[in-house]
């Protein structure tokens, strides 16, 4: 997703561009497209806005009106509201298959962007002046020169690893058991994140009335639950999240997802800058993953657009100095709400219960958060709604 977008953002400039993509977008086996759904801050909604894309997104996005954090077995709540916040939504939830159809009817129009998919890259050789990529298209060998890569190809990027980047990897021994849900209860457009013993419980709104839901379990707990009948599944979910919404009455295919942070030692090498999940995945329990990977998109799209040599030293340098603080914030923030309430630790579990408690009264806080899922320091011109040419 984060690659298609920045294609998007690219096109236009008089540049040349080719994306490279292993499995068609709308393939049952597309890693990103698929049937999950991704919660987009205002932010990211502004620059799908800006970009052009939003128009088609739309009618398949849910709005956020508030957002209910609890913790199961103590008293401990926090509600935030997009009225309170002075916002018509505190994000929105969008299917990925809703955001990729989108992103993919736009490049197949493009005249900048020409498409290699399904391809794979299988020889890098990185020159001074210039990249030599060797990629396979249905089984036929092409070489693109390029004066600049851009790795958005995930967690475990090759091209990542082409250019001598290594990533340091915590593995979260949790596993995401994502799926949709039914409840008794209309949703009323809240978005539920209740932490349990053994990781978080996610539920977003969707607009036909179902949830997405999120249930983070440790790997063999996960195995089981895939095992699970329907009512067994549904039964334990119940558990966890109490009747707030009712019952549960269905639940849709549930896959699972392995969870860890993975964060690439730098942003750049050469003429290499590493963008998304290739650069940074994290875990998904404050929504914030894609968020962050589209800011990336935006800033390098704004320093591109700027003209000149695109893999140039400075301007990637300029790059990597523009994304650290929001970069570092947001793993911070993430991981350290992870490590929080997974603390098995009694003095831990009072200490976040008065927390939740707090934030609740304060609306300082509250503000502070809305903030941060927008991104700290500078904004790019895409996220303030202004074209980059």
């Amino acid at each position: 997703m984060v690659g298609a977008s920045l294609a998007v953002a690219l096109e236009g400039l008089a540049l040349r561009i080719a994306l490279i993509e292993a499995v068609p977008h709308d393939a049952a086996a597309q890693p990103s497209f698929d049937e999950r759904t991704t919660a987009l801050s205002n932010g990211s909604r502004r620059i799908l806005e800006t970009l052009g894309i939003w128009s088609a997104v739309a009618p398949a996005a849910t709005p956020i009106a508030k957002i209910h954090i609890s913790d199961q077995g103590r008293f401990g709540f926090a509600r935030i509201a997009a009225a309170e916040q002075g916002l018509d939504a505190l994000g929105f939830v969008v299917p990925n298959r809703a955001l990729g159809s989108a992103l993919w009817s736009r490049l197949t129009g493009s005249q900048g962007v020409r498409l290699y998919c399904p391809a794979e890259v299988v020889r890098v050789v990185s020159q001074p002046e210039v990249v030599e990529l060797d990629v396979l298209v249905g089984g036929v060998a092409t070489t693109l020169s390029t004066r600049l890569v851009v790795a958005a190809d995930g967690a475990e990027s090759a091209l990542r690893t082409a250019f001598g980047v290594a990533a340091k990897v915590r593995d979260y021994e949790q596993t995401a058991v994502i799926t949709t849900v039914l409840t008794q209860r209309f949703h009323d457009y809240v978005a539920y994140e209740r932490f349990t013993q053994s990781g978080p419980l996610a539920l977003l709104p969707l607009a036909d009335g179902r949830c997405t839901l999120v249930l983070t379990l440790s790997p063999s707990l996960a195995a089981a639950a895939l095992a699970w009948s329907d009512q067994e599944f549904l039964a334990e979910v119940q558990r966890r999240f109490g009747f707030r919404l009712g019952r549960f009455l269905k639940v849709g295919r549930r896959v699972p997802y392995p969870l860890s942070l993975t964060r690439a030692d730098a942003t750049s090498r050469g003429r290499c800058v590493i963008i998304g999940n290739a650069a940074q995945a994290l875990h998904p329990v404050a929504g914030m993953g894609f968020n962050l990977g589209l800011r990336d998109v935006a800033s390098l799209a704004e320093l591109v657009a700027a003209g000149g040599d695109p893999g140039d030293a400075a301007l990637l340098a300029e790059y990597d100095a523009w994304r650290a603080a929001d970069r570092g914030g947001i793993i911070a923030f993430t991981d350290g709400l992870v490590r929080v309430f997974s603390s098995p630790w009694g003095a831990v579990q009072r200490l976040r219960n008065l927390g939740l408690l707090a934030f609740d009264v304060l609306p300082p806080a509250k503000a502070a958060l809305s903030r941060l899922s927008t991104g700290t320091g500078r904004v790019p011109k895409l996220a303030r709604g202004v074209h980059l040419r």
